[in-house]
């Protein structure tokens, strides 16, 4: 392998064509004084900034490409190699952006298969084909190989030269930006049904009890967190409703998320028992989970048919919200440990709260209200009560959205809700 800057300082004669051939003295190797290349070419905004390659095993057509890009407009520095084995090497170890000049018959490989191969070393290098005068097919399988140009040897002039150089490395980015779009636009899918799987439609069976649902990532993020809920009403009338939140924020919480949901909901339609319902959640969670540090908090509610009371199981999560009329309490039934802490160690208990005649309960994750408005300050429970109580008379889906919004302009000058929000507004008998 010879490191060849572009242009000689004593230029050799070059070589006559003959029968599209080129038999020039071979350059001698270790040979690297740059030509003087005018400033105005150097200094031009087309500038190419990227490293040359030449695979090729002919001294004389080396030496031509040489003379050629000494010729052009370009400045780049250029390395020779002989074999595609040396121009792997070489380009095992670059980071910055490479244009490779490939001959195909080489000792070492013949055909397009070259260019697979120095695309599976450098999958980001732009390729320009060196084909004899009568491989114009074999150029054309190049490109559609993954080649950028190609170009016919005894045809080749300094302009035609820079110009395939310089569009070979603009295609090459063209490709990089398309595949990258591709792959945001699969991610944006993928985290468009991961959504539906968080943000299940409530299952209820009649319009006599009323969900309300709101969820916000948080600002960082674009995809859904751990946060999770859902409602079921079951054949008796009676309707269960659950809220919850995995620690910590990603691709793998959120897919965690949705496993405790699906499972609680299947639990519910198979009428297991609220309290086995949150025993088989931790045991899901501890299975599925990637990192034993993850834990879960949930709340999880019973509303029999008649209105006059519901029931919760709470591990580890936040308190919640009644409202009766323009009056808004806030609740904190008894609680056990979150799930995963201490797997087989927690103890929950079902607790029955009185519900007033169009009573309604607002669940919540502790994004509500964790969120900064000072320097050293957070909203916290009891100013998410008072914001709560300003709204008190709005209905639940303004009220919801008051609280949520409220929140969220609290926080704007602290650097905004740092944590997923998730909002469930439920009751009997539409709006309080």
């Amino acid at each position: 392998m010879v490191e060849l800057p572009v242009g000689f300082s004593s230029r050799p004669v070059r070589g006559r064509r003959t029968s599209g051939a080129l038999s020039p003295p071979a350059p001698r190797e270790g040979t690297s004084v740059r030509e003087a290349t005018p400033a105005v070419v150097r200094d031009s905004l087309w500038a190419v900034d990227a490293v040359m390659l030449l695979v090729e095993d002919d001294a004389g057509d080396a030496l031509l490409v040489e003379e050629m890009l000494a010729d052009s407009d370009l400045d780049s520095s250029l390395t020779w190699c002989q074999t595609l084995a040396e121009g792997q090497r070489f380009l095992a170890d670059r980071t910055a952006p490479v244009c490779v000049l490939l001959d195909l018959h080489l000792p070492d490989v013949h055909g397009v298969d070259a260019v697979t191969r120095i695309l599976r070393t450098a999958p980001d290098a732009a390729i320009v084909v060196l084909t004899g005068m009568a491989e114009g097919e074999t150029g054309l399988s190049a490109v559609a190989t993954g080649a950028q140009d190609y170009l016919v040897k005894g045809r080749i002039d300094p302009e035609a030269l820079s110009r395939a150089v310089r569009y070979a490395l603009q295609r090459k980015q063209v490709e990089q930006a398309a595949a990258a779009l591709r792959a945001n636009e699969l991610i944006a899918q993928e985290n468009a049904r991961l959504e539906r799987g968080l943000l299940p439609v409530p299952l209820l069976r009649g319009d006599d009890f009323e969900a309300r649902a709101r969820y916000e990532p948080g600002r960082v993020r674009g995809l859904l967190s751990g946060d999770f809920y859902d409602v079921v009403q079951t054949e008796d009338g009676t309707v269960h409703a659950v809220i919850g939140d995995v620690s910590g924020h990603g691709a793998a919480e959120a897919a965690l998320g949705v496993c405790l949901r699906v499972a609680w909901r299947t639990a519910v339609l198979c009428g297991t028992p609220p309290l086995d319902r949150v025993r088989l959640l931790e045991e899901i969670l501890v299975a599925e989970r990637s990192d034993h540090h993850l834990f879960a908090t949930v709340t999880s509610l019973v509303f029999p048919p008649g209105g006059r009371e519901f029931r919760v199981v709470r591990a580890g999560h936040p308190g919640l919200l009644v409202r009766h009329g323009a009056a808004v309490a806030w609740e904190e039934p008894q609680v056990g440990m979150a799930l995963g802490l201490l797997p087989g160690a927690g103890r929950w208990t079902e607790t029955t709260i009185p519900l007033p005649p169009g009573g309604h309960v607002v669940l919540f994750t502790d994004g509500l209200f964790e969120g900064r408005t000072g320097p050293t300050t957070r909203l916290g429970e009891d100013g998410l009560l008072r914001l709560a109580r300003l709204h008190g008379e709005l209905p639940a889906r303004a009220f919801v959205d008051a609280l949520v919004d409220g929140a969220t302009e609290g926080a704007a000058p602290y650097g905004g809700l740092a944590d997923d929000v998730a909002v469930l507004h439920l009751g009997w008998g539409g709006t309080p």
